[in-house]
């Protein structure tokens, strides 16, 4: 059996105590917990920031450190299992999460005034410790141990879901900017759309396309609904109802609402007809 490396954590030199029997390698360690600690860290396949990013991790996410050297960390994700290599000044230490943010962007302020410039932008999914409320001119502000503050109605106590339709929380997304590994508000790919909306419904999912493409259960073209995955080689799409396209694409280069049929001729067209469609 050949193990995905994109799911599992393992090196000639190094790999995850988990596979012990199951790779060979010099050594094995279980990791080490840690979080993320920027707004958006970027998850490469090789320590090199010339690289293309595989996907992305979100403020707050925790991960398992395998190893730290030459300013670089080799983590997986506790979230969807994901391995990659990024900044090691992107980690520090666990902390204990309360709330999580359910806007597909927002500020975080240096205090509870939204006149203040901003410190940081935050994707939907992003996880903090809130500490406080506050209010300011009837606007209502959650703390954060460090006195930074969100917007109150931006966040969600974790473990509360949006909504119980992840095509609704996918469709807050429409314009979005594309990006290939793109997992946020500020940039998203077609996997990470399916991903992060039903993260928002308290579900999860895997990461890419080609291991959505074994989600759920099969079904047939004439049975599309509202909620069914439609599959490409390579990419994803939401149905919004039976004839609606709803995905993150590299045609508009934006999260977008396609008619569905319109879609498979012009994908069609230059690479191929859609290989499977499934319902969640």
């Amino acid at each position: 059996m050949t193990l995905d490396r994109r799911l599992n954590a393992f090196r000639p030199d190094l790999a995850d105590e988990a596979l012990r029997g199951q790779v060979e390698a010099e050594r094995f360690i279980a990791g080490k917990a840690a979080r993320i600690t920027m707004p958006v860290a970027a998850l490469r396949p090789v320590p090199d920031s010339a690289c293309g990013i595989d996907t992305e991790l979100l403020l707050g996410e925790t991960v398992r450190v395998f190893e730290r050297k030459d300013g670089w960390a080799w983590v997986q994700a506790d979230q969807d299992r994901y391995v990659g290599y990024l900044p090691e000044m992107q980690l520090g230490d666990p902390e204990e999460v309360t709330h999580r943010v359910c806007v597909p962007r927002t500020f975080l302020y240096p205090e509870p005034e939204l006149r203040r410039p901003p410190v940081a932008s935050l994707s939907m999914a992003s996880r903090v410790r809130i500490v406080g409320e506050a209010e300011t001119r009837g606007t209502r502000y959650v703390t954060l141990a460090d006195g930074t503050a969100l917007i109150a109605s931006h966040c969600l106590p974790l473990g509360e879901n949006l909504t119980d339709d992840y095509v609704t929380v996918a469709a807050r997304f429409l314009e979005t900017p594309y990006l290939w590994g793109g997992r946020s508000g500020f940039g998203i790919d077609c996997s990470a759309l399916v991903q992060l909306a039903l993260m928002m419904t308290g579900r999860s999912a895997p990461r890419d396309s080609d291991m959505q493409a074994a989600f759920g259960t099969g079904i047939a073209r004439e049975e599309l609904r509202r909620g069914d995955l439609v599959f490409w080689k390579g990419h994803v799409g939401i149905m919004e109802d039976g004839e609606t396209l709803l995905h993150a694409n590299g045609h508009t280069m934006t999260v977008a609402r396609e008619n569905f049929e319109a879609a498979v001729q012009r994908i069609g067209w230059l690479y191929s007809l859609p290989t499977g469609y499934r319902r969640i």
